[in-house]
């Protein structure tokens, strides 16, 4: 077994209502910064064990299926890099 960090990226879809991305886009915007859009998102890292990359990537992606992520609002993105 080798060790991995998965780092699970969940935001809303685009449609989706984000008032906390909505509200610190406003904020940055009477700061004098200008931006076309601002989304929130949350990040989970997972320390895990597999027996290789693609088992860690699946367990991460079953996590975030299940848990992590609301599938009818929700898009993530998982990403896996080994452990030393």
């Amino acid at each position: 077994m080798t060790a991995y960090t998965a780092t699970v990226t969940v935001r809303l879809q685009h449609g989706v209502l984000d008032p906390e991305a909505e509200t610190t886009q406003q904020a940055l915007e009477r700061l004098g910064f200008e931006l076309d859009a601002l989304r929130s998102a949350d990040r989970f890292e997972i320390d895990l064990d597999a027996d290789d990359e693609q088992a860690a990537a699946e367990r991460a992606d079953e996590m975030a299926h299940r848990l992590l992520a609301n599938p009818t609002i929700h898009d993530y993105d998982v990403a896996v890099e080994a452990r030393e």
